[in-house]
C-alpha cells in the first residue's frame, strides 16, 4: 500500500512540476515576443534597418543555382534562425532572385 502511494505521489509531484516549468516558459516566452515587437516600433522610429548578415552573397548565389536545401543550410548557419524562417526567406529571395537555370 506504501508503494502504490509513494508512486502515486511521485507521478502527482512529476506533474506539477511539469506544468509549473510549461507556464514559466509560456511567461518568458511571452515576455520575449513583448521585448522583440518593441524593438522592432523602435528600429522603425528611428528609421534604423537591421544590417544584413554577412554570408548573404553565398545564399543568394545558391538561390541563383536553384540549389534552395544548401541556401537554407547557409542561411541557417549565418543567421542562427529556425528551419521554418530560413525556409521561408531562401523561399523570398528565389522569388526577388532570378536563377541561372531559367
Amino acid at each position: 500500500m506504501n508503494t502504490v502511494f509513494l508512486l502515486v505521489a511521485l507521478i502527482a509531484t512529476a506533474g506539477w512540476i511539469t506544468s509549473t516549468l510549461t507556464l514559466r516558459v509560456q511567461r518568458l516566452q511571452h515576455k520575449a515576443d513583448r521585448t522583440e515587437r518593441r524593438l522592432a516600433l523602435v528600429l522603425e522610429h528611428f528609421g534604423i534597418e537591421e544590417p544584413e548578415p554577412a554570408g548573404m552573397d553565398e545564399v543568394r548565389a545558391l538561390v541563383r543555382a536553384d540549389r534552395q536545401i544548401p541556401a537554407i543550410k547557409e542561411y541557417r548557419r549565418i543567421t542562427g534562425a529556425s528551419l521554418l524562417e530560413a525556409k521561408q526567406a531562401v523561399e523570398a529571395l528565389a522569388v526577388a532572385e532570378p536563377s541561372d537555370t531559367s
